[in-house]
């Protein structure tokens, strides 16, 4: 990408700037709004519902957007002459082209048809993959971005969404506990956080390793510049703070020393180097020179540019390979990272989870213990906040801790808290800016657990965060997100000089981060459901606090699913309080079945203050369910065959998974015809390890340890429990009646082959 230089920069910059006031104008007026009229707070009225009861309301504001759209067509240069004339639009190739047996409503007729095998997201039986259904105002952003097509790889075609994406991207690092600073006189040139859209949280955790590569390297390439280049020799004398806090000059540094500085403080030299030059800081032709100079010296010197094999060759022949630490449970595009950026997915090294599948202090510890003693460089550590399968959170706050421990004796690292699932459970903290309409229905929005709490507490620590707003956000695909807690680490991964322009508006988004074109609609569907929904408990924290609370009950059905003359019993990979306490399971379990059984009513379990609080403590960090069927050993069996258990698994999720419904008639669409839907996986020895493997063996009563396939429950939905049939029954006895169902059919099918 090329930004235009000089004048048409500046005229640019203008436009932008202009573009940036008038905005703040609408937000001031809409400020003023929201201090004097309270926020509408009803889900309801946020969703168009698991049987699209909102549909009137949803077909008004789309075409409201159509029209809009329209009328800007329409207003620009209104005399301009039309190129669709009606007598055009009444010849025969236009009719044929339109309404012909191959035409564009016959074609559009099939992919909708097409479209219902889609699995149903927005429905109560959906218990599969971490998909739920979207916000109003997130699909109505989008379409109404995707109308005009605007494109945020550069601001001269996205110049609304652009200054849109800026906004969103302040409003993820609020919300996760980074520093905005509200006030628009703070020296734009000052460190705080920043944040971007990516299309999805692969890319951004991509993105977050190569700026972690990037940034482990930058005080070697430095201290290089400043030792060989002599157009750095008036700056030959900059300093760098050590981990000890001393000061020493960067070019009498070894290049362990080089690579074990704490990120702000290698960040804050390429200023330091420049007012050596000559920098003033005032926005004159020199300070833009030294900009410039700055730049086209340091590509001579950092590794983006000289290459990772050259690189060490030149600088670090004796340095071994760098490694990127992680749980084993962290998702699958970390292992994928590190082979595009040359690493080697063999340089992931996955730390083992305890029984909860959080990451082992432990071997963390062990780990960099090595890679202290062999001084080999350590990119980063990943923190999972909320694991794809199993909804874990790791424990960032002692991950933390563990990286001062080894910062004092010289080792320190990024931390990159990947919160692609978690993120949005940062709502669940924030108090509501202005006020709001007090909103309750019948199913409680629930609270994280104090452990969870404390870790979302933590984010503002880390160095780097993802998060999906198409994910916990329910905003329509592409939308993932990366934030950095200090935006000068975005300047690490830039391939164009970034400029921020006078008055501190940046020229685009589109010089940082991976992707080139990115649509700028992805951008406008999540700020108009953030600003209508609220990223605060009352909005996003309420939606997700509900489907906390729904996963809870899950469990607790889960769990005491089995009756004592059934062949099956459920081991739940999230641990019951009991097991954790060292208590009665049975008498936990009789408790739960008595007290927080599917038939029990949302109001009769918030009376009963002993079995809410326990409801609180079931379950996992998020709400993501994982379990398995066991089966209990028939008559002279000490074991049951692990291959046993693992087909009755496969095949239940074969049963509850998606599939057509019947066979399809052209011109008769047809929903998935399973009953309700789950997602599966397995746990693989070599990746969990002995402990988290021994575990499930002796819990699921199987004959020897081996690859272990698990069911997986996402409830997403804040309908689940207050959604009652004519019977008065709620949708979560149809749908444990359903797994129950299917369960029993699977075992005996299997056991009478």
């Amino acid at each position: 990408m090329f930004i235009r230089k000089n004048g048409s920069k500046e005229r640019f910059a203008k436009r932008l700037e202009a573009y940036r006031r008038a905005k703040q104008h609408h937000h001031l007026l809409a400020k003023a709004a929201t201090e004097t009229e309270p926020r509408g707070t009803s889900l309801e009225g946020l969703l168009l519902g698991p049987k699209a009861e909102n549909q009137a309301l949803f077909q008004q504001l789309v075409n409201q957007a159509i029209d809009s759209h329209c009328d800007y067509r329409r207003a620009y240069f209104p005399d301009d002459p039309l190129s669709i004339t009606p007598d055009l639009q009444q010849s025969e190739n236009y009719k044929a082209t339109v309404d012909g047996p191959n035409g564009l409503r016959a074609q559009f007729s099939a992919l909708l048809e097409d479209l219902w095998l889609t699995p149903p997201f927005h429905s109560y039986r959906w218990q599969g993959h971490m998909n739920g259904d979207l916000t109003m105002p997130g699909m109505l952003g989008y379409m109404a971005g995707m109308l005009f097509n605007p494109n945020n790889v550069a601001a001269e075609a996205s110049p609304a969404t652009t200054l849109i994406e800026m906004e969103v991207g302040d409003q993820l690092c609020r919300m996760l506990g980074y520093s905005i600073p509200q006030d628009s006189s703070v020296d734009p040139s000052a460190s705080r956080a920043w944040g971007h859209i990516a299309c999805d949280g692969s890319v951004a955790n991509l993105e977050a390793m190569w700026a972690a590569r990037n940034m482990k390297y930058y005080g070697v390439s430095l201290a290089e510049a400043l030792r060989s280049d002599p157009d750095f020799s008036p700056a030959r004398d900059t300093t760098v703070k050590l981990l000890n806090g001393q000061e020493q000059r960067m070019i009498d540094l070894e290049p362990w020393t080089l690579l074990n500085l704490a990120m702000d403080d290698v960040l804050a030299v390429p200023e330091q180097i420049k007012s050596r030059l000559g920098k003033q800081g005032d926005h004159s032709d020199e300070d833009d020179r030294i900009d410039s100079l700055f730049n086209e010296v340091m590509n001579r010197y950092i590794l983006q540019r000289v290459g990772f094999l050259e690189f060490h060759r030149l600088y670090l022949p004796t340095t071994p390979a760098p490694v990127v630490l992680g749980p084993v449970s962290m998702h699958y595009s970390w292992p994928k990272s590190a082979a595009v950026l040359g690493l080697g997915a063999n340089l992931i090294k996955g730390v083992y989870v305890d029984l909860d599948c959080r990451m082992r202090l432990d071997h963390l510890t062990e780990t960099l213990e090595a890679c202290l003693n062999e001084r080999r460089p350590v990119i980063m550590a990943v923190s999972v906040i909320g694991s794809t399968e199993e909804s874990a959170v790791d424990p960032l706050v002692d991950i933390l801790a563990v990286r001062e421990q080894f910062r004092s004796r010289g080792l320190d690292f990024m931390i990159h808290a990947d919160c692609a699932w978690g993120g949005y459970f940062a709502a669940i903290l924030h108090e509501a800016e202005g006020p709001v309409h007090p909103y309750r229905n019948s199913t409680p929005a629930l609270p994280m657990s104090e452990y969870v709490t404390n870790q979302y507490l933590a984010l503002k620590h880390a160095d780097s965060i993802t998060i999906d707003p198409h994910k916990a956000g329910f905003i329509p695909y592409p939308a993932g997100g990366l934030c950095y807690r200090n935006s000068a680490l975005r300047n690490i991964v830039s391939f164009t000089a970034p400029v921020v322009y006078h008055g501190g508006v940046d020229p685009t988004v589109g010089v940082y981060g991976i992707e080139g074109s990115k649509p700028g609609a992805a951008a406008a569907g999540v700020y108009l459901s953030h600003k209508v929904l609220g990223t605060d408990r009352d909005g996003y924290g309420q939606l997700l606090g509900k489907g906390i609370y729904n996963s809870k009950r899950f469990y607790a059905a889960l769990v005491t699913l089995s009756r004592d003359e059934d062949p099956f019993f459920i081991v739940p990979v999230q641990r019951l309080p009991a097991q954790r306490n060292g208590t009665s399971v049975d008498d936990q379990l009789a408790y739960i079945r008595e007290h927080l059984g599917p038939d029990k009513t949302n109001q009769e379990i918030e009376s009963n203050s002993e079995a809410y609080q326990l409801l609180l403590e079931l379950g996992s960090d998020h709400n993501i369910v994982t379990y398995m069927v066991g089966l209990k050993p028939q008559p002279g069996q000490s074991a049951v065959p692990l291959d046993e258990v693992n087909m009755v698994n496969q095949e239940i999720f074969r049963r509850l998974s998606v599939a057509p419904g019947g066979h399809l008639t052209p011109g008769q669409p047809h929903a998935p015809a399973a009953p309700m839907i789950v997602t599966s996986s397995q746990f693989q020895p070599e990746a969990y390890g002995e402990a988290f493997m021994s575990h499930l063996v002796n819990a699921l009563q199987v004959d020897r340890s081996g690859t272990i396939d698990f069911i997986i429950s996402t409830t997403t939905t804040p309908f689940l429990t207050d959604t009652y049939h004519p019977d008065g029954s709620s949708m979560l006895v149809t749908v444990m009646d359903i797994l129950r169902a299917t369960i029993l059919d699977v075992i005996a099918s299997i056991r009478t082959e």
